[in-house]
């Protein structure tokens, strides 16, 4: 017994002895608690230690759930129990219990262990069924300890007595005592449970990979599934649904509902086809992680589908759908009716399935084809040797003939305007006993709208017309078609990927499906390849032809790395280009020869949406005027005398990209007309067609004629200036860009330096200043060419002079201007241009006086006698 004596507020205090003997229990039971690992170590240590120091019947460890504000039994002593046999004890053991009762309250804002008497509490409201359950079981006491864990409430500890005076101070202070060591011994049981569950699921899933890698069939697919799930403990049932090949719908593939699916239902939810978008089955297939599901709740959503239906009936009332998917291709779901979700477990488990399945669906996708590969096989090589249409429609005949006991009725062709379908082939012996009905309606011009051909058209696998059905609906067509015996017309379009290039009509009684496409594909590319292999003889003349304009069109484009020019007129050019380029407004570009109308031009195509693209270029001045026509929109074969070949105009070929009509004020009046309508029309005829062509071409137009001067002397339609006339960018002449002419020559002199092998280093002053003198009647180009001839006449590395040509034409007006002034007259206008052109600079290097050949002194004396002043040669 242990002895006590009385403090001052009258209590009972332990004596230094027992306390000593507390600390050594306390010290010895957390040296023991350290060792803790397992559930069962945690139980024996209860039993060795504890019941040695103490009375109590048994003791319970239970673990708080924070989301759901419950707490649950997490470590029992079932030996020690005195209601294990009690009728209640599994359902206690399962259940999850309340935090919000009021005596379970009192224990989480306690700081110290707290005891209740059973038959106090028991009854009262809230409090839970295992009080009243311990109590029939003969417990009469319990005593509450708070288990903590980073300051939050992580579960209790549950003694229990079947005397009402064992919890007493001492055995309280070493509950008190050992919640921190025992809470941490909790925490290292719950974490090493968490690793031998992860460990115990990818040795489940190593074992699972190993079945899954040696299944071939459905049938092994769906046993090794049922074989997993048991192992998990989940034996209710599965199904996996796999997506139909309409894409649109899916059907059970392997499933094990068990025995609760009656043999009824099971039919009807393995026959039946779900739609995808059922709200459900969507759900599944959008999302990355497995879906709970619980099948009274989706019902009350409004999902109509009747598998769930089903499932109430059968009993399942929850279960989890995962969606199956190899790479990046959904190929179904998996529906399991289980409780609890294990996240990637479960995504391991489907990864797997998902593998499998794409294979098992691979081989029977080859299986069901190989009854067919032999015929289609002969047929496509017997198809692939025909060049001529005519070999083509011997093949065909001969081997739907003997082995299919199929006819073809017809195959028609869709034509370039992609409206009307021509015919291509067809086996006029069907129709002897209605010849003349066939040719008729064969020589008919059918649309892409007619009625059968639009439903074949609109189609994926065809169309099938039974002879008699179309007979009496009164389809003119049935007419010839009774007349061969067969009863049904198959039609089906000829594509060639996205691209429909005709129809053909099948006469047989019966043909599958499967093999119906293996030959419409056959015959479609046949078919394909003749037309190309026509295609290609037509255009070969016309591709060499486009080829060289190319090639000639790509050296001219990168001929030049930017426009050179910064003066106040450029800058305009440059703001209105910025203001056109993005759209697609017609542009007409004004300005003498030589100015750069065709480097505007390009610069503009550069910057658009359209520079992808190359832009064709048309000299309209150096067009023959009997070709014009030709060359803008293209003619058919035979259009007119030496058309061999269809040839595609300009128009056609600048399609989705930038036309450059140069000189249009050369073109002649009856061409313009006809510009004049594709302008406005957006549309063509080739010359000799009649086939409407839709074209989208951004035009640039350039002349060097004022055009409001032609229309007046009538030499250009008015109607067609105001259509080019949209957004006009008139280009300076270079006598009026002074301050541009220094950075061209830089350009020009670097330019052919390089192309002419010289090096020229420098530029002498008083070239800039003879070029700026100059009057340039041929602009840009004219100076690009006398810098080229100045480099190759160079005979050092400084550009020194260069050799501005004389006009004589000039000089003579020059001459009879001069001889109606006096020679003060004369003297001051000659002044003040060289003043003008020296940009003002009197004296020194690239001055007036220099160009003058006179002191600077002198000419400041004649500038003052003369008259001279800033303002005359200053603007």
């Amino acid at each position: 017994m242990k002895r006590t004596i009385k403090n001052e507020s009258g209590l009972h205090a332990p004596t230094k002895t027992i306390l000593e003997q507390e600390r050594k229990v306390l010290l010895d039971l957390g040296n023991d608690i350290t060792k803790v690992r397992e559930k069962n170590d945690l139980i024996t240590l209860f039993k060795n230690r504890i019941k040695g120091l103490f009375y109590f019947t048994h003791t319970i460890i239970t673990l708080i759930d924070h989301k759901d504000e419950t707490y649950y039994a997490f470590l029992l002593d079932n030996e020690g129990s005195p209601i294990r046999t009690h009728p209640r004890y599994r359902e206690m053991v399962a259940a999850r219990f309340s935090l919000n009762a009021p005596f379970i309250q009192a224990v989480l804002t306690s700081d110290e262990p707290v005891s209740y008497i059973l038959e106090d509490i028991m009854d009262k409201p809230q409090s839970p069924p295992f009080l009243r359950v311990n109590y029939e079981g003969g417990v009469r006491e319990i005593l509450m300890t708070k288990l903590m864990k980073e300051g939050k409430p992580m579960g209790f500890i549950h003694m229990y007595s079947d005397r009402t005076d064992s919890f007493n101070p001492e055995f309280r202070g070493v509950m008190k005592g050992i919640a921190p060591q025992l809470s941490g011994a909790v925490s290292n049981i719950i974490k090493n449970e968490e690793l031998l569950n992860k460990e115990k699921e990818k040795s489940f899933l190593l074992d699972f990979s190993s079945n899954i890698a040696a299944v071939r069939t459905k049938e092994d697919l769906m046993s090794a599934v049922r074989t997993a799930l048991h192992k998990l403990d989940q034996k209710s049932g599965f199904v996996i649904r796999c997506i139909n090949e309409d894409k649109t719908t899916m059907s059970a593939y392997v499933y094990d509902l068990g025995s609760a699916a009656d043999e009824k239902s099971l039919s009807v939810l393995v026959k039946a086809k779900y739609p995808i978008n059922d709200g459900l089955q969507n759900r599944v297939l959008n999302s990355s992680i497995p879906l709970l599901f619980n099948v009274e709740r989706e019902i009350q959503r409004g999902i109509t589908s009747a598998y769930l239906q089903y499932w109430k009936k059968m009993g399942f009332e929850n279960f989890v759908g995962i969606r199956l998917r190899n790479g990046e291709t959904n190929l179904g779901i998996l529906l399991l009716d289980i409780e609890e979700i294990k996240i990637e477990l479960l995504q391991g488990i489907c990864a797997q399935i998902s593998i499998a399945l794409a294979n098992i669906m691979a081989n029977e996708q080859i299986s069901k084809k190989q009854e067919e590969q032999a015929f289609l096989l002969d047929f496509s090589s017997a198809l692939t040797k025909m060049r001529t249409k005519d070999e083509l429609q011997a093949a065909i005949f001969e081997v739907l003939d003997k082995i299919m006991n199929t006819q073809l009725a017809m195959i028609r062709v869709l034509e370039d305007d992609g409206v009307h379908l021509s015919v291509f082939m067809f086996d006029r012996r069907l129709f002897g006993k209605a010849h003349a009905d066939f040719d008729k309606l064969a020589a008919n011009k059918i649309k892409i709208d007619e009625t059968y051909t639009a439903q074949v058209l609109a189609s994926k696998e065809g169309v099938v017309f039974n002879v008699d059905e179309e007979l009496r609906s009164g389809n003119d067509y049935a007419k010839l078609w009774k007349t061969t015996g067969l009863r049904n017309m198959y039609g089906l379009p000829l594509r060639m990927g996205d691209k429909i290039i005709g129809t053909i009509w099948l006469l047989a009684d019966f043909l599958g499906p499967l093999l119906l496409k293996g030959i419409c594909s056959q015959i479609t590319v046949a078919v394909a390849n003749i037309l190309a292999n026509e295609k290609l003889l037509a255009y070969k003349k016309q591709l060499e032809i486009e080829n060289d304009y190319l090639k000639e069109q790509i050296k001219t484009i990168y001929n030049f790395s930017e426009i050179i020019g910064s003066g106040e007129s450029m800058q305009e050019v440059y703001r209105l280009m910025g203001l056109v380029a993005e759209s697609s407004t017609t542009v007409l570009i004004l300005g003498e020869t030589g100015t750069g109308k065709e480097l505007i031009a390009r610069a503009i195509h550069n910057a658009s949406p359209r520079k992808e693209n190359l832009m064709v270029k048309v000299n309209c001045a150096a067009l023959p005027a009997n070709l014009i026509e030709s060359e803008l929109f293209g003619h058919e074969r035979g259009a007119f005398t030496g058309a061999t070949d269809r040839r595609i105009g300009k128009f056609e070929m600048a399609d989705n990209s930038t036309l450059f009509l140069d000189e249009i004020g050369e073109l002649p009046l009856e061409a313009q007309a006809k510009l004049l309508r594709v302008i406005q029309e957006r549309e063509l005829e080739r010359v000799g067609g009649k086939q409407v062509i839709k074209i989208n071409v951004r035009l640039v137009a350039a002349t060097n004629r004022n055009l409001e001067e032609e229309v007046k002397a009538g030499r250009f339609r008015a109607d067609l200036y105001f259509r080019l006339n949209v957004f006009p960018i008139i280009l300076p002449p270079l006598r009026d860009r002074l301050e541009d002419i220094e950075a061209l020559t830089h350009f020009f002199v670097k330019k052919y330096s390089r192309s002419t092998g010289r090096t020229i280093r420098k530029i002498a002053p008083r070239v800039i200043q003879q070029l700026r003198s100059y009057t340039w009647p041929g602009n840009v180009r004219e100076l690009e060419h006398l810098i080229e001839r100045s480099i190759l006449l160079a005979t050092d590395s400084t550009l020194s002079d260069v050799f501005i040509p004389r006009n004589a034409d000039a000089d003579k007006q020059e001459q009879a201007f001069l001889l109606n002034r006096s020679l003060e007259e004369v003297e001051r206008g000659y002044i003040i241009e060289t003043l003008k052109r020296c940009g003002g600079k009197i004296s020194g290097t690239g001055s007036a006086a220099e160009v003058l050949q006179i002191p600077g002194n002198t000419l400041h004396s004649k500038m003052k006698k003369l008259g001279i002043t800033k303002s005359d040669y200053f603007s």
